[in-house]
């Protein structure tokens, strides 16, 4: 449907004209009234000339649509009238169902792909999830539905993603107890949960599999435990010279592990030497990348030595590693500055 003039703004997703909510008052203290302002539809099945927030079959419902309002205006009054674009939501988020082809899980991936801010909508089932992905990838809304089948396709699923929702497993039975739910379900929400720790930690996770008065409880303990393992593995990274100086009970250090990433690392070196573009390795060189004069990070080497600083793997670090690598710093400040003034002195002596 093309676009027509309205002289009044709202968010929604039905084709009705009647009701509408004014975006600004007509009083002179207020900002301009919006006069010949023409829009395209961000939402819905059908086609609308404007943006609405009245509507009440729009499948966020009232309250939701509303507090959707209440977040784009004030951006359209500030940007003084250019509404067509600060008023237009952004698709801009990643959310997979885990459980896709089932009872809840179909409709459920339908009502999502109607939200004008996914971007990407992964469906994930151990069975017939392609033919529901196919049938709802037919719906005209912007966002791009991929389907992944089976365990071997599970990290993908939940690779970059934002939002998970869970609602696999067994539904409820005639004559079946809860008791006989959660023999079948906690084990499938535990499987479940442990993946997206493993692939998107920061991602929100709804559980709707139940009972959830157990399933919810499965899926925090399962995040705590992941939280612990990445402590253990922190702490034996650390201290993994330390581990093999015991282990050799004093007869010789980490001798034959570090010569590997010698190795390695020469290796390296000699790729990027004979042209090879795609060369990248962990070194501590002096660096840009934080107030630290030196910092070890990844780099891709090149003819000349280090070509470029590999800056994303400090983006995104979870409150665990953003904790650590800030108590890090002042004792690497340390070391740094006790090199510099042992050259610096040297220098000086001769």
């Amino acid at each position: 449907m093309a676009a027509t003039s309205v002289t009044s703004l709202s968010i929604g997703a039905t084709a009705s004209l009647n009701t509408k909510l004014n975006l600004f008052s007509q009083s002179k203290s207020a900002s301009p009234r919006i006069n010949s302002l023409k829009l395209q539809s961000f939402c819905g099945l059908k086609a609308d000339s404007s943006l609405r927030c009245d509507s009440e079959s729009s499948f966020l419902g009232k309250q939701s649509s509303a507090a959707l309002w209440r977040h784009l205006a004030p951006s359209a009054q500030r940007e003084n009238l250019n509404l067509c674009k600060s008023l237009q939501p952004q698709a801009s988020y990643k959310v997979a169902v885990l459980g896709a082809a089932g009872g809840i899980g179909q409709p459920l991936a339908l009502l999502i792909k109607m939200s004008p801010l996914v971007a990407t909508l992964n469906l994930y089932d151990i069975a017939n999830v392609k033919g529901v992905a196919a049938d709802i990838s037919h719906c005209n809304t912007p966002s791009k539905v991929q389907d992944f089948t089976g365990p071997s396709e599970l990290a993908n699923a939940l690779k970059g993603v934002d939002v998970v929702v869970i609602p696999a497993g067994v539904p409820r039975k005639p004559g079946m107890t809860r008791d006989d739910l959660f023999n079948i379900n906690a084990g499938i929400v535990k499987s479940l949960v442990e993946a997206v720790a493993d692939n998107c930690p920061d991602a929100f996770i709804h559980i709707i599999s139940n009972p959830v008065n157990s399933t919810v409880p499965i899926a925090a303990e399962v995040l705590k435990q992941k939280d612990e393992q990445i402590q253990e593995l922190t702490i034996r990274t650390q201290n993994g010279g330390t581990e093999v100086v015991e282990a050799k009970a004093g007869a010789g250090s980490a001798t034959l592990s570090m010569a590997y990433a010698a190795a390695r690392f020469v290796e390296s070196s000699l790729r990027a030497l004979d042209g090879d573009s795609d060369v990248f390795e962990c070194t501590f060189v002096e660096s840009d990348l934080t107030e630290l004069p030196f910092f070890a990070s990844r780099v891709k080497l090149g003819k000349k030595g280090v070509e470029a600083f590999v800056t994303s793997d400090l983006h995104g670090l979870s409150e665990y590693e953003q904790k650590a690598l800030e108590a890090l710093k002042p004792e690497l400040k340390a070391s740094i500055e006790k090199g510099i003034a042992f050259a610096h002195k040297q220098a000086v002596a001769a």
